[in-house]
């Protein structure tokens, strides 16, 4: 049984050890084979090393926190860092068409389970996402005052400080 598999083995493995030959062929093109051609001149090509990857071990998981110690601390901040950016500050937002994209600074990165809520005048505005640049599409003109909440389900983990800001749009029409 051992001297079959090592006979199957011995098999797989010539492939592997194939030699390539370099010759020109009777129209004068360059040709590459496997095997040496007959009555032509050729030259074996010694090819480099194939490329390889090392792949890393599996990571060690991260235990999760016992359940006494969340819910013993329930108010504390998950996030050092959460906080709107690329506004205007204390300017006007000049957008004619009432749209500009959002960005949510945040540190350490949001956790798994966890999503971004914009909150445009206190109401949510559009899905929650794990996206940290969220869209605004088509504000109306005026002051309004924005935020982000970190949710986990529907429960508010945290919610930045309020930004207002007044979006100027081009208005046709009667003042």
């Amino acid at each position: 049984m051992r001297q079959s598999l090592a006979l199957v083995l011995l098999l797989l493995a010539l492939p592997a050890v194939a030699q390539i030959y370099k010759y020109t062929d009777a129209n004068g093109n360059t040709a590459f084979s496997n095997q040496p051609p007959d009555g032509t001149k050729a030259e074996t090509v010694d090819l480099p090393p194939l490329n390889s990857v090392e792949t890393a071990g599996p990571t060690p998981a991260v235990p999760a926190p016992p359940q006494n110690q969340t819910q013993a601390q329930p108010n504390a901040a998950a996030y050092q860092v959460l906080e709107l950016t690329d506004l205007p500050n204390g300017e006007a937002l000049r957008a004619n068409n009432g749209s500009f994209t959002v960005g949510v600074a945040i540190e350490p990165r949001l956790q798994p389970g966890h999503l971004l809520q914009l909150l445009v005048d206190g109401n949510p505005y559009g899905q929650p996402t794990n996206v940290p640049r969220i869209q605004v599409v088509e504000l109306d003109r005026g002051e309004h005052s924005l935020s982000v909440q970190v949710l986990q389900g529907t429960e508010t983990i945290q919610q930045s400080q309020t930004i207002n800001l007044t979006v100027q749009r081009v208005h046709v029409g009667k003042p």
